[in-house]
């Protein structure tokens, strides 16, 4: 399958969007050809169709946009970079810039090698008081009241706020049947530092990242057993596991540029 070009700009997005079960899984990371990219995409169709949401888009890609939170030394930016073993990142996720459309506050937890996430369901109108510490002030969304407080908590612990920006477009195939398996393919990542509580896919001062200029990033996420097709795609493949971090990954960028401070220390960067 031959993944279409398709601009920044959001168009269409589907009236709801039903949130994924986010327990427990593995999740492998992959940086990889275009080229390669679309051979995998042939090579797993007979396995695994594309996801919903990609087969509502031109081009098979939705798009994604997360501002993600930390606090004013980068703690959760330097666990990452350095490879901490239990960390967790805070960012709110919206697939559209449309106003009455919910955002998703996320905490993704790593635990070794597993990887735990949990989200509630917000109203765009809600997200600044959130962020500010104060409690949810109207019920637009079956909340998870227990998932926000817990996002608000882990905020107080580390006085984490908005930090960066980032966006990309994404083919994601899953298959729930048996061992829940998911297939993603992240292009056009891009970032843009800000402290401000709004989570827009488009406008102005976006940076592109270098880490996906001719590469696309290729993440395999699983809960269960590992399918002997997947493993067979790993060894044809030559695939080599990478860690990768598109928060990191941003913020070193744009430290690099001038666009943060405080720095990053030197010996973060690797």
């Amino acid at each position: 399958m031959q993944t279409r070009k398709s601009n920044m700009n959001i168009k269409k997005t589907p009236k709801k969007l039903v949130d994924s079960d986010h327990r427990c899984q593995h999740e492998l990371k992959y940086l990889i050809s275009e080229s390669k990219a679309c051979a995998i995409a042939q090579y797993i169709k007979p396995y695994i169709p594309l996801d919903k949401y990609s087969k509502l888009h031109r081009g098979w890609a939705y798009p994604i946009v997360s501002l993600y939170l930390d606090s004013n030394d980068f703690l959760l930016c330097r666990e990452s970079l350095t490879g901490q073993k239990n960390r967790f990142k805070l960012r709110v996720r919206s697939y559209t810039d449309q106003p009455d459309y919910p955002r998703f506050f996320e905490i993704k937890r790593r635990i070794n090698n597993i990887i735990m996430k949990s989200r509630a369901r917000i109203a765009h109108k809600n997200i600044a008081p959130l962020l500010s510490g104060f409690s949810l002030p109207t019920q637009d969304y079956n909340v998870d009241e227990d998932a926000l407080k817990q996002f608000q908590l882990y905020m107080k612990i580390i006085n984490a706020r908005p930090t960066i920006l980032i966006r990309y477009m994404r083919q994601a195939y899953e298959r729930d049947s048996g061992n829940k398996t998911r297939i993603t393919f992240d292009r056009q990542l891009a970032y843009k530092v800000t402290h401000s509580p709004e989570v827009n896919f488009n406008g102005q001062a976006w940076q592109r990242s270098p880490l996906t200029v001719g590469k696309v990033i290729l993440e395999i996420k699983i809960k269960g057993h590992y399918p002997a097709w997947l493993s067979r795609m790993v060894k044809y493949f030559d695939l080599r596991q990478q860690s990768i971090s598109k928060y990191a990954t941003s913020i070193k960028q744009s430290c690099l540029l001038g666009f943060c401070a405080p720095y990053l220390e030197e010996d973060t960067y690797g």
